[in-house]
């Protein structure tokens, strides 16, 4: 008898330590979303978080750890996903731009997870070209993917499933952690959607939210670019000129734009494809506002806010699906008695511009596309409420998820986990700056200059090192960089600093690639 109950306590014992979230070996639901600008987060503040509040995502943050100072290594769709996979930069995983393939048979933390005994599972954008491996199950959108009536590569084929996208995968995750996983083991679901990236065409039953309503405008819409490097000047991003009318903002009755590198047709593409229900409840979304606009269409400024107010609108409209697809998600794991046991973490490829500066897409190393939104919720480990303020990077997740499932590295990272930091400790020699390095530039599509740098907690230093041109930012006085005191005298001791910090983490990432100039001595 004395046995039995011994046993009985052990059970119990077990039970609370799994129900508690401190079991040895959590399951992981990573949820990612395409170019979610944190300042479209109400959970973040900014100027959009009032208008759309995401009561699922600011959920998360609310019981979990929100990272206030979270960026990306290379802020382009592929190369961030490639990066969180291998915990290594861009240099050294072979995936510096879109359009390169990803290697399938590098080592990726899904299969350490899976050689850990973990169950592995990704559906929804995958955009890196090659077949998923060390995955259990995969469902993936080819390419960019679309919208309505999307096609799923399987490893089965092709499937086509009609419907809306952002709906779909979540559909497909909860199927799979109904009834596709093997309940006797932790898993690892990799929930990625394609919302909100360009083109946005949002779900049915959102494209009505802010009909009426006119949406706040960053104060930095109008900015000339004066003092930055040239290419800032040069680049295909603008509201005002490259955001089109007819394919970008599905304004019927205008000429297509032609002939210029950042149209994207593949919405007017996947209109071919929707259904005649879908159609009509899109023309009845837009119609009336498109005659208004065709039988007197704004000029000048006034038309830059017209764009502007379809973009955000569209872009929010694609969010709200996100959120809703995260509140689906969590209440499952409510649902099936997982959420205890669950790490949940949100983020997002890399930020994007909402009409800063005047742009929309990323690339920059700016903060508004360079900062990426994370969440994570732990139960048992992150305190309700928390926010960190120390530097981290996608580069950091996939040590960090090996890290909490006791799962030790076959191979070496880059990135450093931040389990200390969940936990609401921070380790003494934490880093005291991040490396950026994109490496697309011009004819590439929006022909952003391609470049390098450094920031740090309060600076920031730029090297367009095909122009051969700096810019460097005060951010504790400059937080919107609109000013590059690059050469100002006051700030010599800082560029002295910054460039041996830059030359330092690019020696310590064996990153060699980019052309020197004149300006680089010391690098």
């Amino acid at each position: 008898m004395r046995n039995l109950v011994i046993a009985l306590i052990l059970l119990l014992q077990l039970s609370l330590l799994t129900s508690s979230g401190l079991a040895e070996r959590p399951n992981i639901l990573f949820i990612f979303s395409d170019d979610h600008a944190p300042h479209a987060i109400g959970a973040y503040g900014g100027l959009l978080a009032g208008v759309d509040p995401k009561p699922n995502i600011d959920r998360l943050a609310a019981e979990g750890m929100l990272f206030e100072q979270s960026f990306c290594t290379n802020s382009l769709c592929g190369p961030s996903r490639a990066v969180i996979l291998t915990g290594k930069h861009s240099h050294l995983n072979g995936f510096r731009k879109n359009g390169d393939r990803f290697d399938p048979a590098q080592w990726t933390f899904p299969k350490e997870l899976r050689a850990a005994g973990y169950q592995t599972a990704v559906i929804g954008k995958w955009h890196l070209g090659s077949d998923p491996q060390g995955f259990d199950y995969w469902r993936v959108l080819p390419g960019q993917g679309d919208y309505y009536n999307p096609q799923f590569r399987t490893p089965d084929g092709v499937v086509e499933i009609n419907g809306h996208c952002t709906r779909i995968v979540t559909d497909l995750a909860e199927d799979w952690l109904r009834s596709g996983r093997d309940a006797d083991k932790p898993f690892l679901l990799m929930c990625q959607h394609k919302a909100p990236h360009r083109t946005w065409m949002p779900a049915p039953e959102h494209l009505s939210l802010w009909k009426n309503e006119t949406l706040p405008e960053p104060p930095t819409l109008l900015d000339i670019w004066s003092d930055n490097a040239s290419g800032a000047r040069e680049q295909q991003m603008t509201i005002e000129e490259d955001l089109d009318l007819y394919y970008d903002l599905f304004v019927d009755g205008v000429d297509p734009g032609e002939g210029r590198e950042s149209r994207d047709v593949s919405g007017r593409k996947n209109q071919e494809r929707m259904t005649e229900k879908q159609l009509r409840g899109w023309s009845d979304a837009f119609d009336t506002e498109n005659r208004a606009f065709v039988a007197d269409p704004p000029t000048g400024e006034a038309l830059t806010r017209w764009k502007l107010q379809r973009y955000l609108k569209n872009y929010l409209r694609c969010v709200r699906g996100v959120d809703d697809s995260v509140g689906r998600l969590v209440a499952l794991l409510d649902e099936l008695g997982l959420a205890d046991s669950t790490i949940v973490i949100y983020s997002s490829d890399q930020g994007f511009y909402l009409g800063d500066h005047g742009w929309y897409d990323k690339r920059w190393m700016y903060d508004e596309s360079m900062r990426m939104p994370l969440i994570a919720r732990w139960p048992g480990v992150t305190q309700p409420g928390a926010r960190c303020r120390e530097l981290v990077q996608n580069l950091d997740y996939a040590a960090t998820l090996l890290d909490a499932a006791k799962a030790s590295p076959s191979e070496p990272m880059q990135g450093k986990s931040f389990v200390s930091l969940l936990r609401g400790e921070t380790p003494y020699d934490w880093r005291d700056a991040v490396y950026y390095h994109y490496f697309e530039g011009p004819p590439a599509i929006h022909r952003v200059a391609a470049h390098y740098g450094v920031r740090t907690q309060d600076r920031k230093l730029i090297y367009f090192y095909e122009n051969d041109e700096w810019e460097l930012y005060d951010l504790s006085n400059d937080p919107d960089e609109l000013s590059n005191v690059y050469g100002q005298a006051e700030y010599s001791a800082d560029t002295a600093r910054l460039k041996q910090q830059l030359t330092e983490l690019r020696q310590g990432y064996r990153d060699t690639a980019g052309a020197s100039g004149p300006g680089t001595e010391g690098l």
